[in-house]
């Protein structure tokens, strides 16, 4: 979701959709040479620049990425060895390969400690370095065989942390405090087991609905630690949704054009339009209401 706003905010060259990845069974390799072809298109207009988005759970939708870790969670519960050659030669010929392929920078944050749910910590896992690595090689090809005549020099920048210390908007605040208001009413009538919840936050907050909705309403089972464990289910982006259909409809200008966009500073007085404004997925639900 994340990713697909920034896309939709900023109209980066090349933007990774996880679940469009997962969908498609995209491997790394496709993932490279859609960059790679980007870059190249991007080379023969004159620009030898431009920006790529990459969500930094990526590698969890990349298909032999999720069998290769699935082994690796299996592994490091039942092995107190972390040496790269020992859990390498456990694993099947296929994660193994997988294995291979990546920088042994990657190889040794993939093999850190999982969270106390038995995830990957996705956030210690640079992906955007093993993308430079990656397309850094398929150009070198490509620049041998003579489709490729531009300088390819990344700068990889991890904006995680980034993202989730800026102020708040003025929808923020307002969400905040109907979530706060819904909580402290499930408090006063007792009720436990309920996660407070907005509704129709692409309306105005007048319009917006309340409510109280049940844990286990939202439960699925997942391995986890070697155990099947009941845990809620990822919200994951609607592929068939307006925003990522918006997103599709200007993938391809965007990969070549230079149609930039720089949201600006949050502003908290002013016009309403500016102070007032929302996310573009919420606003583009709003459109097609």
């Amino acid at each position: 979701h994340i990713a697909l706003e920034c896309a939709l905010q900023t109209h980066a060259n090349f933007t990774f959709i996880g679940e469009e990845v997962a969908h498609k069974g995209l491997s790394l390799q496709d993932l490279v040479s859609q960059v790679c072809d980007m870059i190249c298109s991007r080379a023969a207009l004159g620009k030898n620049y431009g920006a790529v988005l990459i969500p930094e759970g990526l590698i969890e939708f990349i298909p032999e990425f999720q069998q290769m870790i699935k082994e690796l969670n299996s592994l490091l519960l039942t092995s107190d060895s972390r040496k790269i050659e020992s859990i390498k030669n456990s694993l099947t010929e296929t994660s193994r390969l997988c294995f291979e392929t990546i920088p042994e920078v990657v190889q040794k944050q993939l093999l850190l400690d999982r969270d106390p749910h038995g995830n990957v910590q996705v956030s210690k896992i640079e992906t955007e370095r093993l993308f430079v690595e990656a397309v850094k090689e398929e150009l070198k090809k490509r620049k041998a065989s003579g489709t490729y005549q531009g300088k390819f020099s990344a700068q990889p920048l991890f904006c995680g942390y980034e993202g989730r210390a800026t102020l708040p908007s003025n929808f923020d605040c307002n969400y905040c405090y109907a979530l706060g208001s819904v909580a402290a009413l499930l408090v006063n009538e007792k009720k436990s087991g309920y996660m407070a919840c907005v509704k129709n936050l692409n309306k105005t907050p007048e319009e917006w609905q309340v409510a109280g909705i049940p844990l286990t309403s939202m439960i699925h089972m997942e391995e986890r630690k070697g155990k099947t464990k009941p845990v809620i289910k990822k919200a994951l982006v609607d592929l068939e949704g307006k925003p990522f259909q918006e997103f599709l409809s200007q993938r391809e200008a965007w990969m070549t054009d230079d149609s930039y966009l720089n949201p600006g500073p949050i502003q908290f007085f002013g016009p309403q339009e500016i102070t007032e404004s929302i996310t573009q997925d919420l606003a583009l639900r709003k459109s097609g209401s």
